[in-house]
């Protein structure tokens, strides 16, 4: 420091003093009387909420031994608690006498502030204990081969048993859904496959046959075989591809041009470009009153896929979230029960 000192005392060395100055820590700097002063760092170490309370009390009873009685503490404990605050705050709040307590200009300062932060470290507190444990956003995820045949249904219900929670749904492929519920842009996804994953919780929500979708004037008949009827896959990533692919095996021909959505293949299997499997709730959509494709149902009630809800295991919400899964899983059976057969 004394190499700074020196060439700080000629005025032309200001500006080089100054930004020498910021390298060694918190400052102040006053051009006018050429002076020095270097300040501690702010720290909380010592200050708490119940000194604050002590402080309040005071303000109100106006008398150190009533207050003392409010907080339920010995009158000198209080006392020593109130000088050691304002030593750290460095605010005298009271002026002491034999028969009154005064509140110092500085001190109505103080205490609007320490009123402010005791009401809200009590709004803090609170907050668990008035806002209900589903409320607020509850972010939920589904495949796209299943969240627009599903979801709808589930808004309803939702929001006459939690009021109080922001609903919000949105789709994608499985791999998107599962990072999604794990890095938290997700609550719960709803998949058919999955990764095991330790910190993953995957339950069972229900199982979702398969129907096969074919054009009006071309049944097909299952098992498909040969060159009976070529089934139509979705795209790569869509694991309902995969499932139709292991479903029909490796002897029947698949068509070499690929659907992106359920929608598009419909379309695909009207122009006659050949026959696809599709779920249960998807079937209820594609089976339109324009007569441009049909649904049969599979004789082997195995046929399908197994759809799962899948939430983090660090989520507290266990009661809350069971209850959603129940809700869904009664949604879907209803739905099914309504299901071309």
């Amino acid at each position: 420091m004394a190499h700074l000192l020196n060439h700080a005392v000629a005025p032309e060395n200001l500006d080089s003093f100054h930004q020498e100055m910021e390298r060694y820590g918190c400052y102040s700097f006053d051009r006018r009387c050429l002076s020095l002063r270097l300040e501690q760092p702010l720290s909380f170490s010592g200050l708490s909420l119940r000194d604050l309370e002590y402080l309040d009390a005071v303000a109100r009873q106006r008398h150190f031994g009533r207050a003392a009685a409010e907080c339920g503490v010995s009158q000198p404990a209080l006392s020593a608690q109130i000088k050691k605050l304002e030593a750290i705050i460095g605010v005298t709040v009271f002026e002491r006498s034999p028969r009154r307590v005064l509140i110092t200009a500085k001190g109505e300062e103080v205490l609007v502030r320490t009123r402010n932060i005791l009401r809200e470290a009590r709004a803090l507190l609170n907050e668990g204990r008035e806002r209900p444990p589903l409320a607020g956003p509850l972010r939920i995820g589904a495949l796209p081969t299943l969240g627009p045949y599903l979801l709808p249904s589930l808004i309803e219900p939702f929001r006459r048993e939690w009021p109080d929670v922001e609903l919000l749904i949105s789709e994608d492929l499985t791999d998107a859904l599962l990072k999604g519920v794990k890095s938290g842009e997700f609550d719960a996804v709803l998949l058919c496959r999955y990764a095991d994953d330790g910190g993953i919780l995957v339950q069972h929500l229900f199982f979702e046959p398969f129907l096969i979708l074919h054009a009006r004037d071309r049944h097909v008949e299952w098992p498909i075989e040969g060159l009976s009827a070529q089934v139509i896959l979705l795209r790569e990533g869509h694991c309902l591809r995969d499932q139709v692919h292991e479903a029909c095996g490796q002897d029947v021909a698949y068509c070499g041009r690929r659907a992106q959505s359920l929608e598009m293949l419909r379309s695909m299997v009207a122009v006659g470009e050949g026959c696809s499997l599709v779920p249960a709730l998807a079937a209820q959509s594609l089976d339109r009153p324009d007569g441009l494709t049909r649904c049969a149902a599979i004789p082997d009630p195995a046929i399908g896929r197994d759809v799962v809800l899948a939430t983090r295991r660090s989520d507290g919400r266990t009661r809350e979230l069971a209850a959603i899964r129940a809700l869904i899983g009664g949604i879907a059976a209803n739905l099914l029960s309504d299901a071309p057969r």
